[in-house]
């Protein structure tokens, strides 16, 4: 995946017409790729919440405090110039990413906590991603709160519930689709990259080399500190990798989305390195992690990643 997204990039700086076209369709193959997420999620995986409120807490609390913060800091640390500076702290307001729900099950995590946290960042999005974002970016760019909540609403939350309603009450026809999804999904994260790097392919030459660096940092103080923070709660070793993937794994798919829809289309580019580098960086980490399990807590995380799943 992370291959084909990075190959679409460098295809779209080449012959960028060939997917400019997609850029009046992100909001709609960001909708679908929240379906898709939907379609995953079950009731149980919100009754966890309430099973597990510490972790989740904890997550969700770091989440939105660390990437957020980092950003910020990032932007301030390398002077980016404000089109720029905005998509940085977009990928750090955005909620935990799809993909962490699997590289916590690689990891050896805790999967039905890393679901509960996608769940939960996903849902809170709406209403902290906006307002974070005005927090930390007003002075530099004007950014509408309410507008930006109603997309999130419309692009996020809303495709995420029908999803999973549908899987609830037609539990038969999501069983006959849902092979289906991985692909879909795939496909729409593709074209999404494709269409933002096409939209600013004549200025990603002159800031991508810049834009990885920042990518990269935002990143690994996400899996870092993510981590550090989960150890300072005493949350246990295999929930701690969790929230160390959930706040270093963003949705730069929706940060991708705002800014083109608010924004310079160059406000776009860290979400789109971000969705490529994040899934390289998450695997890495998590056989890291894999490697470093004795075989007792490993049959105990592998049969709880099961039952989830």
């Amino acid at each position: 995946m992370s291959l084909m997204v990075f190959l679409i990039g460098v295809f779209a700086v080449w012959q960028p017409d060939s997917f400019t076209w997609v850029g009046p369709h992100i909001p709609l193959l960001l909708g679908i790729i929240m379906f898709g997420m939907g379609m995953t999620l079950t009731v149980d995986d919100f009754k966890n919440i309430v099973r597990n409120p510490k972790g989740i807490f904890i997550g969700v609390f770091a989440q939105f405090l660390i990437m957020p913060l980092v950003a910020f800091f990032l932007v301030k640390a390398f002077n980016l110039p404000p089109e720029i500076a905005i998509g940085v702290i977009l990928v750090g307001t955005c909620p935990g990413g799809t993909a962490s729900n699997v590289i916590a099950y690689l990891a050896k995590g805790d999967v039905a906590l890393s679901v509960s946290m996608s769940a939960t960042s996903t849902i809170l999005a709406p209403f902290v991603t906006p307002v974070l974002t005005y927090m930390l970016a007003d002075a530099v760019i004007d950014v509408s709160v309410y507008s930006m909540m109603m997309s999130i609403v419309k692009m996020v939350l809303l495709p995420v519930l029908l999803g999973l309603s549908v899987h609830h009450f037609f539990e038969e026809f999501s069983q006959k689709i849902n092979p289906f999804m991985p692909v879909l999904s795939s496909v729409t994260v593709v074209l999404t990259v494709g269409g933002v790097v096409a939209l600013s392919a004549a200025k990603l030459l002159d800031v991508g080399l810049l834009m990885f660096v920042v990518v990269m940092c935002h990143n690994t103080f996400g899996l870092l500190l993510g981590y550090i923070m989960a150890k300072l709660f005493r949350l246990d070793e295999k929930r701690s990798r969790t929230v160390s993937i959930e706040v270093g794994m963003q949705n730069s798919g929706m940060a991708a989305s705002l800014a083109v829809l608010y924004f310079d289309p160059i406000a776009a580019i860290p979400g789109a390195i971000f969705s490529v580098w994040h899934n390289v960086s998450g695997a890495v980490l998590a056989n890291y992690f894999a490697k470093h399990t004795d075989e007792a807590e490993d049959n105990e995380i592998i049969d709880t990643g099961v039952k989830c799943i």
